[in-house]
């Protein structure tokens, strides 16, 4: 299964925590929202995630190549030049990705206990 993790924003309602760190790197309870979330979405069965990129994107290209997520393939879209926003992270993030394959769409900062395998799998039956 693959997913996009929406990462590039600018953090402002998070300041003054992202005055320098982007928001995917901001920690809840020791542990950045970015590695919260690509283990919840690795542990409800996706395999490829593209994380998009803006706001001190260099630093969140470390953080990914100084930790391993085993079973995951993860892919950066840069924005690092221009913030595409929503529609246009998500447009260029999807190159990355096969096409025609249910894609799940999770911003960095959202928090929830939906559980995402019976989520694809419902909508996987009905299509």
């Amino acid at each position: 299964m693959n997913a996009i993790i929406l990462a590039a924003g600018l953090g402002t309602r998070l300041r003054p925590l992202t005055l320098d760190r982007p928001k995917a790197l901001v920690e809840i309870d020791g542990i950045p929202m970015l590695e919260l979330t690509i283990h919840r979405l690795r542990n409800a069965g996706f395999t490829h995630i593209v994380i998009n990129v803006h706001h001190f994107h260099d630093r969140i290209k470390s953080f990914l190549e100084s930790n391993i997520f085993s079973g995951v393939r993860i892919d950066i879209s840069d924005e690092s030049s221009l913030l595409l926003d929503t529609g246009g992270g998500i447009k260029k993030a999807s190159l990355f990705l096969q096409k025609d394959t249910p894609i799940l769409v999770h911003n960095v900062d959202v928090f929830t206990d939906l559980d995402f395998s019976e989520m694809m799998a419902w909508h996987k039956k009905n299509q």
